[in-house]
């Protein structure tokens, strides 16, 4: 382990040396309120207490800043370092700006989310733990979103040899520890799962409908469907409720419909038939 370790802070620093501002200024705002909370009760005042996010206190500046809130030195080492990570493989295919605004959007979004979950069971169970014991902060979010980022631009790239783990199984599997982890009370709550899970999904549906980039809106390619997430034997039944879903979404016009889009000049197998033509001329269309 002690001839790993300079070269995991080697890299490391190098990432941060040649890091954009904006993964700089996600960092140094993380590294910050970790060292105010010695001080001062950060994760009170800056993370997502369910109870303050709705009316009437509607404390919603917290689901800006419940994301960089770290209270122990192993949380700041994760956020840094998911910062970095997104930032190093990320940021070269979409930007600084681009980055901020999935940050700001899976942040907010399972914040959001998480609160509402947590009010709902309330309401199932007249617990107010549920909406004043529980603080959801930390970079939990933020990993889901760029673990499923990850997925859609390398997920064939292999992250463990033995066994044999892709890059496109590590949101399921990370899924999966924190869910063993909450259910065995490793965690001090299941706060870190819902965030996690709000944030992957958030990220998902920003990803699938909404980033715009230059062939247009979103990906609706196959190996990103919301199926795609679970095990193959799964995978017709999720893809069946999943369809179910996106229709409703459609017709209250939170999702786009879907289209398939084919480049007729590129080389390919497909062969395309247009009304009132002979094959001859749909080829030579072709």
């Amino acid at each position: 382990m002690n001839r790993y370790l300079p070269v995991a802070r080697q890299h490391l620093l190098g990432a941060a040396a040649g890091a954009s501002v904006v993964v700089k200024a996600i960092s140094g705002v993380v590294l910050l309120l970790y060292f105010l909370s010695w001080a001062v009760d950060t994760p009170y005042a800056l993370g997502v207490t369910p109870g303050f996010l709705f009316p009437p206190n509607f404390w919603v500046w917290t689901l800006a800043t419940h994301g960089v809130v770290e209270e122990h030195a192993w949380g700041v080492a994760l956020s840094v370092g998911t910062v970095v990570a997104c930032g190093r493989l990320l940021e070269p295919l979409w930007g600084a700006l681009e980055l901020l605004i999935f940050f700001a959007v899976v942040n907010v979004s399972a914040g959001a989310l998480a609160g509402l979950s947590y009010l709902l069971t309330y309401v199932a169970t007249f617990d107010l733990d549920f909406l004043f014991a529980v603080r959801i902060r930390g970079a939990a979010c933020f990993l889901g979103g760029v673990l499923v980022a990850l997925k859609q631009t390398m997920g064939d790239t292999t992250v463990l040899r033995v066994p044999q783990v892709r890059l496109k199984a590590a949101p399921a599997l990370v899924l999966l520890v924190l869910a063993v982890l909450s259910l065995s009370g490793q965690l001090e709550s299941a706060a870190p799962l819902a965030s996690y899970s709000y944030g992957a999904l958030s990220g998902w549906v920003y990803l699938r409908f909404y980033q715009r980039h230059s062939r247009g809106r979103g990906d609706m390619s196959d190996h990103f469907a919301f199926a795609s997430f679970f095990p193959e034997v799964l995978q017709p039944a999720v893809g069946l409720l999943a369809g179910l879903v996106h229709a409703v979404l459609v017709k209250v016009k939170v999702c786009r419909k879907m289209v398939k889009r084919y480049d007729v000049g590129a080389p390919s197998s497909i062969t395309i038939s247009l009304p009132g033509t002979d094959p001859q001329d749909a080829e030579r269309r072709r």
